[in-house]
């Protein structure tokens, strides 16, 4: 299972790098534009369409590795104070509702997809874009997020019934201040590592 683990990262990781390509690129479309309409009242047509696709699909895309990064944002305040199993095992019923969640929202947005293709539905703009295309990587990205986090939810599960509450807390718990400084140290030791010649 923990190999499977190491796939979910790296394909979590790549899809975050995705999405990072896409809202850089989204900016970059809607800064040209801005540009030209300034300097030569002319519009590129559709810029705003793209934006919208990109940060539909960034955010599709970018919910599994800030699972697997434990970014997602929580308030803890009295999830600290707990014994650490029952914060376990509120961690593990969080993650299971927040799936359910995006489960159900996964389903509704296949059912966009699939009357999508059906219609053979383009957008109103001047792109005349084959609304289906966003949307299968706006699907696709929901669908990776389930995979990762089932992944996540068994093997934390599996953590706490073998009474290793310490790997269920670092799979799915809240990062404590403690990581974040840590992580936060290891990221500027990286950058600097990168930075000499």
């Amino acid at each position: 299972m923990d190999r499977l683990l190491n796939i979910a990262n790296a394909v979590s990781r790549a899809g975050a790098w995705f999405s990072g390509a896409l809202l850089l690129l989204a900016a970059t479309i809607i800064g040209i534009d801005v540009a030209i309409r300034k300097l030569f009242s002319l519009s590129i047509g559709g810029a705003d369409e793209l934006a919208g696709f990109s940060l539909a699909i960034a955010t599709a895309w970018g919910l599994s590795f800030a699972l697997v990064q434990r970014a997602h944002i929580r308030i803890d305040t009295l999830y600290m104070m707990l014994p650490v199993r029952i914060a376990a095992l509120l961690d593990l019923l969080g993650l299971g509702a927040f799936l359910a969640f995006i489960g159900l929202v996964a389903w509704h947005a296949s059912g966009v997809l699939k009357q999508s293709i059906i219609s053979n539905t383009h957008s109103v703009s001047a792109l005349e874009t084959p609304l289906m295309l966003p949307q299968f990587l706006w699907v696709a990205g929901f669908v990776v997020f389930l995979l990762v986090g089932t992944l996540l939810l068994l093997r934390a599960a599996f953590a706490l019934a073998t009474g290793d509450v310490g790997a269920a807390l670092r799979l799915i718990g809240s990062r404590s201040a403690q990581e974040e400084v840590e992580q936060e140290i290891a990221d500027v030791a990286a950058t600097r590592t990168c930075d000499k010649p």
